[in-house]
């Protein structure tokens, strides 16, 4: 299916919007434009204005030693290739949630932290930063966290990799929302 009858700049900018996991061209990512990305971004819904989210930057100058970190939370067999897809981006954005002892709040401050998430990547889209979540098991390891400073009441939500392309990735279709919409009948 194309676009819309009413599509917008930003309908397309949603549409466009790709994982960008390899081919990173060398211009850097400076934390003030992480920064001014995550101005707008964290504009996301959520619950209670809690705000669930906070936020660790590995910028190019520190990503060798940090993927060296993470990478020796492997077992030795695997290192070499962790250190390797560690040091594939330009940078990292580490997003780190607040975890509420009450399910329903967890649920909502993981929806607020997806949903700013989104956010981000859109805006980083629009200026042809490419970004990709990634949940590696490395995200849910005790030693990360310790590396990362992230406290027992605190999630890692994801490593958001980093990095500026030239080539935009190969769009990928999406099933018809006819499949996937029903109306209740009472």
């Amino acid at each position: 299916m194309e676009q819309t009858k009413n599509s917008t700049a930003l309908a397309t900018i949603i549409r466009e919007r790709r994982a960008v996991k390899k081919g990173y061209n060398d211009k850097p990512v400076t934390e003030e434009t992480v920064m001014n990305l995550l101005d707008d971004a964290t504009w996301a819904p959520t619950h209670g204005n809690r705000q669930p989210w906070r936020f660790i930057f590995v910028g190019p100058e520190q990503k060798e030693a940090f993927a060296e970190k993470v990478a020796a939370t492997y077992p030795e067999e695997k290192q070499e290739n962790r250190r390797e897809y560690l040091n594939e981006p330009n940078a990292f954005l580490i997003v780190v949630m607040d975890v509420p002892d009450n399910q329903k709040q967890w649920d909502e401050n993981f929806g607020a932290t997806a949903s700013m998430i989104q956010n981000f990547w859109l805006l980083a889209w629009e200026q042809q930063l490419g970004v990709v979540w990634k949940t590696n098991p490395h995200i849910y390891d005790p030693k990360v966290k310790e590396i990362l400073d992230v406290g027992e009441d605190e999630k890692i939500v994801g490593f958001i990799h980093l990095g500026y392309f030239d080539e935009k990735p190969i769009k990928k279709g999406r099933v018809p929302v006819s499949e996937k919409f029903s109306t209740f009948k009472g």
